[in-house]
């Protein structure tokens, strides 16, 4: 679903949609608990990253059990923070939120905002998730905390900025209006970058980008392409400053409540979807910028040397120290496991 489809409507829409579908759930929320009809929301629109993640993950329970599971794609039951929430009130089972929303509950997750930090290289980020003892062991005690029982972290691909005018350095950000998600530690990115950080839900950058509320947003480049983002914001950056990170989780009261057998087949079933989706996304970048130039004539693509990608890692320190002063010593510890993590997967 292109979001320029969606510009003058969704805001009232979601509304909507959201009161009926929440209200729904509640009436039918005691049959369905009985019935095993599990329900799981994510962020993003058909036949997306986390899209095809949630229906891998439905397939695999579905097959292998006589349970349900029921996924809601982006907008259908509100935006990030409205499906976390339920998820934690145990309205849903399951929920994929990035680590760009969580941030607010988990200081420590914002540690993907950190710029520089991930490569870039799609091999190696692979093995890096498979292997990290910072993302498989570590995160999961976080999330508890917040009553969520992390099941799988993955990467959904390079970031990439767009813009209404093109970017190769620093300067070219000064005073440009950067959309970011609510999380306090990629508003000090862009700031440490030169730009002015807006936060501003998914659902209204589009329009913003249209309308000059907003001078540009980033984004793996298959949600620029399925959300039509280029159609507003045609020109393209490749700074190399990170990947796009989620995760899939569920509420722990349900998960705890499970039978073993019920435990191990959850478990399973997020394997099967994480294997599937890493397979989903090699090459899915190049595909969907290939779309995109078809698309268009007036994008530009930006790919940024090692030259004039140094001058933006060299303003990456800044928000290290802002993300440790967020996270103190958990947030240390985390940082010092990922860093030798990385080096563990660079060096083999």
């Amino acid at each position: 679903m292109k979001a320029s489809k969606l510009i003058s409507t969704r805001s009232v829409t979601t509304k909507l949609m959201t009161t009926a579908s929440i209200g729904a759930l509640l009436f039918g929320l005691s049959a369905a608990a009985q019935a095993d009809n599990w329900r799981y929301a994510h962020e993003e629109y058909e036949g997306d990253v986390q899209d095809v993640f949630a229906y891998a993950f439905k397939e695999y329970i579905e097959e292998n059990s006589d349970h349900s599971v029921q996924v809601y794609r982006f907008g259908e039951l509100g935006e990030s923070d409205d499906i976390m929430e339920q998820t934690q009130n145990g309205i849903l089972q399951f929920v994929n939120q990035s680590p760009g929303f969580t941030g607010s509950l988990i200081p420590e997750a914002q540690i993907f905002f950190i710029p520089y930090l991930l490569p870039t290289d799609e091999e190696t980020v692979l093995t890096f998730f498979d292997e990290s003892k910072a993302i498989n062991e570590m995160f999961p005690e976080l999330y508890a905390e917040q009553g969520l029982e992390l099941l799988k972290m993955y990467p959904e691909g390079e970031m990439v900025v767009t813009t209404d005018e093109p970017i190769s350095s620093p300067d070219d950000m000064n005073n440009k209006k950067i959309r970011t998600m609510t999380n306090p530690l990629l508003s000090e990115t862009y700031d440490a970058f030169g730009a002015t950080p807006t936060p501003l839900p998914w659902g209204e950058v589009y329009g913003g980008l249209q309308t000059g509320i907003i001078d540009g947003q980033e984004n793996p480049i298959f949600w620029i392409e399925s959300g039509g983002l280029y159609e507003v914001s045609p020109h393209l950056t490749f700074t190399g400053h990170g990947w796009f990170t989620t995760a899939m989780m569920a509420n722990q009261d349900f998960y705890d409540g499970l039978s073993d057998e019920d435990k191990e087949l959850v478990r399973e079933a997020s394997d099967a979807a994480y294997d599937h989706t890493i397979e989903h996304i090699k090459g899915l970048a190049d595909e969907a910028l290939a779309k995109i130039q078809e698309a268009s004539d007036e994008v530009t693509v930006t790919r940024l040397n090692e030259e004039q990608i140094q001058a933006f890692r060299e303003r990456a320190p800044q928000v290290e120290e802002a993300f440790l002063g967020m996270t103190g010593e958990r947030g240390a510890e985390l940082l010092e496991q990922f860093k030798a993590d990385l080096e563990a997967v660079t060096n083999e």
